[in-house]
Parts: C-alpha cells; structure tokens; sequence
C-alpha cells in the first residue's frame, strides 16, 4: 500500500521516545482506578497532538464500576501522581478513580469508525530489586513500592502515543473517525465494562485491542486469530459472625472461618458444565483473631470462569447458591460483592483474516500464526462484544516478545524491539481499516 513505507518511517523515528515512555511509565506504575499520572500523560500527549480528549465521567460509567478502591486511598494516589509530574487540569477530572482517556480525531474524508485499546493499569507486585533485572540494572525500576508494571501495559501505552502521532502525521491521507481508548483497571478485569456501558464504542465499525507477549512469547511472532476468550466474574464474599470466648463460651459464638472454610470445599464441587469449560478458584480465605476466639469474620476471594456468558453464569449461580447456604448452615451473615467480571466470545473472523493480510504485506513479521486459543480472561471482550453486537467487528492481537520472566512475575520484563513492531502492525492495520469502504 502507498501509506506503509510512510508508516514504517515514522515508526521507526519514534522508536526511542517510545522506549522512553514505556520506561517513564514503568518507573511510575499505578494499579487499577488510580492511574492518574499515567491518565494526565496521555491525555496530555494527545491533546498536543490536536485530538479531543474526553476523560472521567465523559468515558466511564460509575454504576459499571467494580473494586473501586475507598475515597480515602483515590486521594492519596491522586496526590503521589500530581507530586510525580500530572497535570492537575487532568487528575481533577478523575475524581473518584474514572482515570479513563478517549482521544477522538475525525479525519477530513468521511469513512468508517475504528477504535483502538490500550490498557494502561499496573499489578500489585513487588518488583524485584537486583542487578539481574534489567529495569532494576538502568535505573527505571517501580517507584512506587508494591505496584509494577509486570504484565506490559506500559508498553501497549507507549505504543498507544505512538499510533496517535502516526496517525496525525497520515491525517490528510486518512478517512473517518479514531477512537484511541486507554483503559484504567484491566487488571481484575474492571475498566472495559465501565467505558463500554457508556457508549463509547456504540458507533464503531471495527475495534482492535493488542497484548504484549502472552501464549506469544518470541519477538517476531504474531497472532491475529485469537479464540476462547473466557468468561469470568471475581467475588469478594465477607461472612460475619459472633464471637466468643473458645473455652468458656463456645455454644454463644457464631463461627465465621467455619462457614467461609464450607463454602471453599464445596465451591470447589460444583458440576462443571456440558457444554464447554468451567473453572472456579477460592485464592484467599482470611479469618479469625486469635487461637482461643470464635471467629466472628471471614472474608473470601474466589472467581469464576466460562467458556461462554452462559456456562460462567451458571458457575456464579452456584457459587453464590453455596456461599449462601454454608452461611445459613453456621448461622452467620454473608456479603457478596462483585469485583470484576469479562465477557466470553470471539474474534470476528473477517476482520482477523484482514489483519493476517496485512501483517503479511508488511513482511517484519518472522512467523504469523493462524489461530491461538487464549484460554483465559481479558475485558477486552467487553468492548468487542458491544462493537459485535452493534453489527461491527473486534479482533484482538498477540505480538510476541521475549520476555524475562512470566507476566505478573517480580521479574518480568520485555524486548523493546516489539514496541516498534507493535506500532507498525497497528498503525498500518487502522490505516487499511479507515480508508476501507463503508
């Protein structure tokens, strides 16, 4: 096509300010709904760039929200994040964690609506501290102690900027409408439900979303074929109780751990599901306050997951069906609150043949693979169910990069060299899409 050699210079010439933002934003990593300084850098950047940039509750839908963390937390990351260098103009916008950024370009000629996503949350991890990792050995480590960025999203936002400014640069070449949405809180699978619920993909025509590494884990490698995205939803379940003294007392207490721990083996029992996969996985039970104390609270973290919307909500029906009766069974209350849910499905098939097509024609790629079965969760599938469902297509893209350890490990890290590949492959494949025929 008459655009790529264009594309691929210009990507070329913002690989090293895209290493420098990938490693500005590792320095500075922000987990779900208290991404401020990240938010306030790319609404900034994209301002600069001459897009409309919306944020807060233009993008996100409050009732949509999940696993917000309390007012009192939100302002003390809000702070940190003006302290490091954001914006105040932004970071005021984003009140109550709604740390979302849509950036809008309506090009000249009319054309077809794509959208592009990139999630921009960091993980509640430790990052290590040794010589051995490499962000660690050049200065570019966490600063902010028990968060990192161990799954790659300070790369898909640098690429991200990237894009953008490819974009503007081709503007006069381009048709339709750009929508790049940096999503806060994929992590636990929070942000996409939110921005999706309020509308603002309802006019989209395509929708790309994009993943460092993952079953891809050699640079050079793409796959744009992705199946088996899973259903899933996160619970927290408090049970609370009566306590007593264990000795003297014990026929007076109402023992919480007892029904938390009832609730664990029996979650585990549940059938699973004929028609496809089912999982489900209690990952924290804490409860009690001392050795000779009736425990009067318990608080359980499980998730369950589906190979469709169908199969997880049955695994949800269940779950709660148990948690309540192992409650009724030891005379305690129970709480149940959801912290984060994904939507099953798959990519649209068209669209991932189209994108295949153009990976191809770009020739950087070492291997494309045909198909790649995710089997696991990302709320990306929000957003690719409501573009579906609104009669458009949704694909999603794994680009390989070697990586330093597993994602979500306090070592993970990855080839930078995969920056530039992302950026090409993405910026070429918007391009292919805005020009298309509607």
């Amino acid at each position: 096509m008459i655009l790529d050699n264009e594309i691929m210079t210009l990507s070329e010439e913002l690989k090293d300010i895209t290493i420098t933002r990938r490693r500005n934003l590792h320095h500075h990593p922000e987990s779900a709904w208290t991404e401020f300084r990240t938010a306030a850098f790319v609404a900034d950047t994209l301002s600069d760039l001459g897009y409309e940039v919306q944020t807060g509750k233009q993008v996100i839908a409050e009732s949509a929200m999940t696993g917000v963390p309390k007012a009192i937390i939100l302002a003390e990351h809000m702070k940190r994040a003006m302290n490091q260098g954001a914006n105040p103009k932004w970071v005021n916008k984003m009140g109550g964690g709604k740390t979302g950024v849509l950036g809008i370009f309506k090009f000249k000629k009319s054309g077809p609506t794509v959208a592009l996503r990139f999630d921009m949350d960091a993980n509640e991890i430790i990052e290590a501290q040794t010589d051995q990792h490499r962000p660690c050995k050049e200065g570019f480590t966490s600063l902010n102690k028990g968060f990192m960025h161990a799954c790659g999203h300070d790369g898909h936002t640098s690429v991200g900027l990237a894009v953008a400014e490819i974009l503007i640069k081709l503007k006069d070449e381009l048709a339709g409408t750009i929508k790049l949405i940096f999503q806060p809180a994929e992590e636990g699978v929070r942000g996409a439900k939110a921005m999706a619920e309020q509308g603002i993909v309802d006019d989209v025509d395509y929708i790309l979303g994009a993943h460092l590494g993952l079953q891809m884990k050699k640079t050079g490698v793409l796959a744009c074929h992705i199946t088996g995205f899973l259903a899933t939803s996160k619970f927290d379940a408090e049970f609370t109780g009566l306590p007593a003294h264990a000795g003297a007392a014990p026929e007076t207490g109402k023992n919480a751990l007892l029904a938390a721990s009832c609730a664990t083996l029996n979650l585990h029992a549940i059938p699973r599901h004929s028609e496809g996969s089912s999982r489900i996985n209690v990952g924290i039970l804490n409860a009690g306050s001392g050795r000779n104390v009736i425990p009067a609270n318990a608080l359980l973290k499980l998730e369950t997951r589906g190979a469709t919307n169908n199969i997880n909500q049955y695994m949800v029906a269940e779950a709660q069906k148990v948690i309540k009766t192992a409650a009724m069974m030891y005379g305690v209350d129970v709480k149940i609150t959801e912290m984060g849910s994904a939507a099953g499905g798959n990519t649209s098939l068209e669209l991932a043949d189209k994108l295949s097509q153009t990976a191809k024609r770009l020739g950087i790629f070492e291997e494309i693979v045909p198909t790649c079965n995710f089997g696991a969760s990302e709320d990306f599938s929000y957003f690719m169910e409501r573009v579906q469902k609104h009669g458009g297509q949704a694909a999603y893209l794994m680009i390989g990069a070697n990586l330093a350890a597993g994602h979500h490990d306090s070592y993970f890290d990855f080839d930078e060299t995969a920056l530039d590949l992302a950026t090409k492959v993405i910026s070429t494949s918007a391009i292919d899409l805005l020009n298309k025929v509607k």
